[in-house]
């Protein structure tokens, strides 16, 4: 894991431009300091490093995972744990095993850059393969304390299109209404605009007969003609 965790940081140093990294920073809010490296880049580095670095098992890949996380002195060595819980060669491994991962990175990264990904593209391809286990637990998350994992639970569904548990995402979106959270507010708003790409009448009579926040409605119809916003 030492090996793998000093070959991504070297491989992230190599393509970094140091003069982008306070700004990167001062953008993203973060305590953590930034290399100063964009997501091409950043992406092109770590496809090589881990197609060089393979993880043969599913215990050995999570166990990969949380030490790049928890290991992690700059920010975009947290985006490389969890662009390796994505990584083409691993798209096996993702099973209910692999939750633990995801919520103790949720609760940990506590912050939109970190938590969106996993939300949509981790999170919610569990809820897809696994619907049964993981409806319940959305709707345990959207009723929980936890603002990252109410927006988790909200964002879960977002690449599901026709797909959409309506029922779900209510429910997931209700607990969150009154919240006055930014972040919980612009969560209901993007989980409804994505929903309304597929059923745009729908969402507008959700957000008609319901009492979302201005800043929620605003960006559910951002995309619909403005008749429907009226």
């Amino acid at each position: 894991m030492e090996i793998l965790q000093k070959a991504v940081r070297m491989a992230l140093t190599e393509v970094a431009d140091s003069a982008k990294a306070p700004v990167m920073r001062a953008y993203m809010k973060s305590e953590m300091p930034f290399l100063g490296v964009q997501a091409a880049p950043r992406r092109a580095a770590l496809k090589r490093v881990f197609t060089e670095y393979y993880v043969e098992t599913a215990p050995a890949w999570r166990e990969a995972t949380l030490a790049l996380w928890h290991g992690a002195e700059y920010r975009e060595e947290r985006y490389a744990a969890i662009e390796l819980t994505g990584f083409r060669l691993y798209r096996g491994f993702q099973t209910l095993d692999a939750l633990p991962m995801y919520e103790e990175m949720i609760v940990t990264g506590a912050w939109w850059d970190y938590v969106d990904d996993l939300a949509v593209h981790r999170v919610g391809g569990l809820l897809a393969a696994f619907p049964d286990t993981m409806r319940p637990l959305m709707l345990r998350w959207a009723r929980g304390t936890d603002l990252w994992k109410r927006r988790t639970a909200i964002l879960s569904q977002n690449r599901f299109k026709a797909a959409t548990d309506t029922g779900l995402l209510y429910a997931c979106i209700e607990p969150s209404l009154s919240d006055n959270d930014f972040f919980a507010r612009k969560a209901i708003g993007w989980a409804l605009r994505e929903y309304a790409k597929t059923n745009p009448d729908e969402v507008v009579r959700y957000v008609d007969h319901t009492g979302i926040s201005g800043l929620s409605r605003r960006e559910a119809l951002k995309n619909l003609p403005a008749r429907r916003s009226g």
